[in-house]
């Protein structure tokens, strides 16, 4: 697998490679108040912001990461932005992750969307065994998001996460493993194929 990135898309959702020039079309939604309360990461001013997506593109030139910027095809709007992280290609598991959408987009499907062309793509195209999700034991609502796309709780690790406010969050693993994979396709994301 090369550090290069393909753009991921169907008909309602474009994840298009992050590049640096991206901070632009994501200020007024990285400044909304709370949109990353449960992550450790601060995307708060036009800095920060820079920072955050710098250091992604070092990770991904590392061939650690694969980050995206999110395009809303229906509303013809970019809505934030998500990433494979902690690609183990020895062990072929790659985790799913650091997404966040503008409130504007939560509850209308969009997010569904991208998660099953990233899962897809790990999957089919990237053919890993497994994908992963961590999440802060706090939110409910990716937790349950997760659990809606057939992730399964394999465990929680306690206190292991530094939060900018000072916190020591605990973290829900999830996972979802190759051979569960066609199954979930066919049931949860059967209207997507």
């Amino acid at each position: 697998m090369s550090n290069s990135q393909s753009i991921l898309e169907n008909n309602t959702v474009k994840l298009i490679p992050l590049q640096e020039s991206d901070a632009l079309l994501l200020e007024n939604i990285a400044f909304e108040k709370d949109l990353v309360y449960y992550s450790p990461s601060d995307i708060s001013t036009t800095g920060t912001l820079k920072n955050y997506i710098k250091q992604a593109l070092i990770n991904r030139e590392k061939g650690g990461e694969l980050p995206f910027i999110i395009f809303d095809k229906i509303n013809q709007q970019y809505a934030g932005s998500t990433r494979f992280g902690f690609i183990n290609r020895k062990n072929k598991t790659i985790h799913i992750g650091w997404t966040w959408i503008g409130k504007d987009f939560h509850g209308t499907g969009l997010n569904t969307h991208i998660k099953f062309l990233m899962l897809q793509y790990a999957f089919e195209t990237l053919n890993f065994e497994k994908v992963e999700f961590r999440v802060d034991e706090r939110n409910t609502r990716s937790r349950k998001a997760i659990e809606k796309i057939g992730g399964i709780l394999e465990g929680t690790l306690r206190k292991d996460t530094l939060m900018q406010d000072g916190f020591r969050r605990s973290t829900c693993c999830y996972g979802i493993l190759k051979e569960e994979w066609p199954e979930i396709k066919e049931t949860i994301f059967k209207d997507f194929i």
